[in-house]
């Protein structure tokens, strides 16, 4: 295996950053307007509920049926996690993440100002035009916090910058079986575009494409799906296995790499590029697009089994879970689920169903 290039650590990004006089914005799953934040002077940094935290300091405030993305980041925020960010975004992907904006606004309010982002769960020019409006409501509220009014042509400008990160993270997933990096690493790598700012984010990417070579045909092809690649200690499993992860399809990976707009207003670019993304259950994408997406992907990437990564009580991927697992089941396809807290180890349990479907896979 190749060695990764030095990635700086998300604590180091952020001091860093400050350092140099800029403002940080703490931007909850799913979607992360990077370009319109950057615009505004603010590096963005994604939050997925931090594993580890004392999760009981969210809990007094929420139901015990919501997820522990949710709860994890309520109480990283409550213990002084976000003290070094200036911001908190919460689009609302979820009932779960709306409900937190609420108590965010209402209840608990933090020093930071808390801006939340509304999205359609529908396609078409209606759906583009709500976005955009909301996309130019939250650039309105950002010009309030920061007395700054970048100019269109210069939001433009960011949006196509971050076009082009995206165009580099595309390339990364794809040339996944070529790169000789450990899955741990390969994550390491890919999910650091959740903080690190761009320009820092594409030397690292292009040093990971320098390094491809042919494909060395790995004993087991996995794609993971669902929510987020946790426990950590999964990918170190799948390595001792001698597993690749060859394609992603969760919703802090590959899903969210959208294509570029067209539009020369930077709210509808911005807002066309979100909408013409992967099918996606924070979108409310039907069932076939879903399922079509994913055989796609499972073909094209060669694709032995299926690995969904969940985590408790996340509705919007619980949905569409058992129709996905009969459509690969149509085809062939072993799968299947892991269901975790964030908190949680690597389970034995869970490892024994890792091996029964590495078994399975021919």
């Amino acid at each position: 295996m190749g060695e990764l290039p030095a990635i700086a650590p998300r604590a180091e990004v952020i001091r860093s950053h400050r350092q140099q006089g800029g403002q940080v914005a703490a931007v909850l799953p799913v979607y992360a307007p990077r370009a319109l934040l950057r615009a505004y002077g603010f590096l963005p940094v994604e939050v997925w509920g931090p594993p580890g935290v004392r999760a009981s300091d969210g809990a007094s405030h929420l139901q015990p049926y919501v997820c522990s993305i949710v709860r994890n980041a309520l109480s990283f925020l409550l213990s002084g996690g976000l003290d070094s960010t200036d911001l908190v975004l919460v689009p609302h992907a979820c009932d779960s993440l709306q409900g937190l904006g609420s108590i965010l606004l209402d209840f608990v309010k933090p020093r930071q100002p808390v801006v939340p982002l509304y999205f359609p769960r529908s396609d078409g020019a209606g759906a583009l035009r709500f976005l955009a409006e909301e996309l130019r409501s939250l650039g309105t509220r950002l010009g309030e916090i920061t007395s700054h009014a970048p100019a269109p042509d210069e939001i433009l400008q960011f949006v196509v910058d971050e076009e082009n990160a995206d165009r580099l993270l595309l390339e990364l997933h794809e040339a996944r079986r070529q790169l000789p990096l450990t899955n741990g690493d390969f994550y390491r790598l890919v999910r650091s575009r959740e903080y690190l700012p761009r320009e820092s984010f594409e030397t690292a990417a292009r040093r990971a494409l320098a390094m491809r070579q042919p494909d060395p045909a790995p004993a087991k092809r996995l794609l993971l799906s669902g929510v987020v690649p946790e426990p950590k200690s999964l990918m170190a499993a799948l390595d001792e296995r001698q597993v690749q992860v060859v394609a992603d399809d969760t919703l802090c990976g590959r899903r969210r790499v959208c294509p570029p707009g067209r539009s020369r207003d930077p709210l509808e670019r911005l807002a066309e590029s979100w909408l013409g993304g992967p099918p996606d259950s924070t979108r409310g994408s039907s069932l076939a697009a879903r399922s079509n997406y994913l055989m796609h992907q499972v073909e094209a990437s060669g694709a032995q089994g299926v690995v969904f990564c969940l985590v408790k009580f996340c509705e919007p991927e619980l949905f569409y879970l058992p129709t996905l697992r009969k459509a690969l089941q149509r085809k062939g396809v072993p799968s299947v689920v892991l269901e975790v807290d964030l908190n949680d180890a690597l389970s034995q349990q869970m490892l024994t169903r890792l091996d029964a479907l590495l078994e399975m896979m021919p």
